[in-house]
């Protein structure tokens, strides 16, 4: 185990869809059991790959591992499809929608300190504006990027 508290263990390589790819999991200690990820790397690329965003789960790691060993080739074929599926293609779009709930939070915790009497009622007033203007902004910039990979 790695000193942040992640096992990382090569399974296997398999084919799939003419290419190879080194099958490896990662299992993290979650505060309650231990949680396998497996990931999928193209053979010859470098980085982890990319993950199947499914749980593993096991009371240790090597539990963990066990499981993710009993997968049988067909098994792991369909979670590198779901892998591939799942891979975030719409990054700008995501990027917004984070800013979007981040903007939402801000909003929630200024309200909440207005109503509680921690900020003055005329200067939040304001700032919630301002918050509903980058609102209404980004949502109307959202379908612009919808649909946009890369």
């Amino acid at each position: 185990m790695s000193e942040f508290g992640v096992a990382q263990q090569h399974l296997t390589t398999m084919e799939a869809d003419g290419k190879r790819y080194n099958v490896t999991v990662r299992t993290a200690y979650d505060g309650v059991e231990h949680v396998g990820r497996l990931f999928f790397a193209e053979v010859g690329t470098p980085g982890p790959g990319i993950p199947d965003h499914a749980a593993i789960p096991g009371r240790t790691v090597e539990e963990s591992v066990a499981m993710a060993q009993r997968f049988t080739p067909e098994d792991l074929k369909r979670r590198l499809h779901r892998a591939h599926a799942d891979k975030r293609r719409y990054v700008q779009l995501r990027r917004a929608v984070d800013e979007l709930v981040a903007k939402v939070k801000y909003m929630n915790r200024v309200a909440v300190s207005m109503r509680g009497g921690m900020i003055d009622t005329e200067g939040a007033s304001q700032e919630l504006d301002l918050i509903e203007k980058q609102l209404i902004d980004l949502v109307r910039r959202l379908k612009t990027m919808a649909g946009v990979e890369g």
